[in-house]
């Protein structure tokens, strides 16, 4: 049995890579926590649909057969890279200026978007997620197969991968936040915003 001219054993083994790797915790799902133990796991959905957005330009590029784009516009991806992690650094600073008054109204953004935009921007500001994808996914194409028709499935098939595993995270962040005290709230905080600044630094110091 195959799909698209991949092996069904093939593709189950590509399905329990995706999820091996959305499990680790990386830049996205920290910042997910964070927004969800102190808006909501509304906000932490938002988060992800940010995300797997990213993830979907991302994986559009990739079909489209666009690397020497970004190989040529590598500069740009740089500057790109350098905005994210400013922006992940300059979330971590707000967590631990924060009061541990998680929900408090006025610490919200009023309107959702904010929250997708982050999402969206902490994928789009790592290049190193396009050449993990151009590392990953011809490893499961097959020969003779249509290529684009297969990169397409397996990139569709990491997104509805991550899509809830990501979501759990929004779930399980949200619900505790609900039963946290306020000390613990702040030392949460505290925790989440030392994880995006390190997240932060990381992205700004990681090279291609």
């Amino acid at each position: 049995m195959t799909i698209l001219s991949i092996p069904i054993e093939l593709y189950i083994a590509y399905v329990l890579a995706c999820a091996a790797v959305v499990i680790v915790p990386g830049p996205s799902v920290t910042v997910i926590i964070a927004n969800s133990l102190r808006h909501g796991a509304k906000a932490g959905l938002l988060n992800v649909a940010g995300t797997q957005a990213g993830l979907a330009i991302m994986l559009l590029i990739l079909a489209a057969g666009l690397q020497f784009v970004v190989e040529s516009l590598a500069h740009v991806f740089d500057i790109i890279r350098w905005i994210g992690a400013a922006y992940l650094i300059w979330l971590g600073v707000k967590l631990l200026r924060s009061d541990g008054t998680m929900g408090n109204s006025a610490d919200v953004p009023p309107a959702g978007g904010s929250f997708f935009w982050q999402g969206f921007l902490v994928v789009i500001s790592n290049p190193k997620v396009l050449f993990f994808f151009g590392a990953l996914i011809p490893q499961f194409l097959t020969p003779g197969g249509d290529a684009l028709s297969q990169t397409v499935l397996l990139g569709a098939t990491f997104i509805a991968v991550a899509t809830p595993l990501d979501s759990s995270y929004a779930f399980l962040a949200g619900g505790a936040g609900k039963w946290l005290s306020r000390t613990r709230v702040r030392t949460l905080e505290v925790g989440s915003g030392l994880c995006l600044i390190g997240g932060g630094i990381w992205l700004a110091l990681a090279r291609r």
